[in-house]
């Protein structure tokens, strides 16, 4: 009877394993186009989970992942300063500009993102990078 060579400890549950691996370019293109079409529906939700699940693995997809979270946050805040001056009309014109600024920007983003091309949003407040 032989016993079966000893296994290598694992790492806890949680712990540092093996490090992730680059995504190729196309991936990484998927990836940050994805991101930012999801911004357009999910506001900031689909920016934050692309920028901790993707920015090590690569560094086109971190640059897309930090700058469509941060104008995601950007245009959250516009939406919850218009939802306050609701109170004196204006605010919804706030809100309205922050979907259309929401829509086309993320949209020209994903395009970018798509060819392969960098991208920085236009009046985003640079919260990550």
């Amino acid at each position: 009877m032989t016993t079966p060579p000893p296994q290598p400890p694992q790492p806890p549950y949680g712990g540092a394993g093996p490090a992730s691996q680059p995504l190729s370019p196309s991936d990484e293109k998927l990836w940050a186009t994805l991101v930012h079409v999801g911004g357009i529906f999910f506001n900031f939700l689909p920016a934050v989970i692309g920028y901790l699940i993707l920015k090590d693995r690569g560094p086109f997809v971190r640059a897309h992942t930090a700058t469509a979270l941060n104008f995601q946050i950007t245009m959250v805040i516009l939406e919850v300063i218009g939802w306050i001056l609701s109170i004196i009309l204006i605010g919804l014109v706030l809100v309205g500009a922050a979907y259309l600024l929401r829509l086309i920007f993320s949209i020209i983003a994903a395009v970018k993102a798509n060819q392969g091309e960098w991208y920085t949003y236009p009046l985003a407040i640079k919260f990550v990078s």
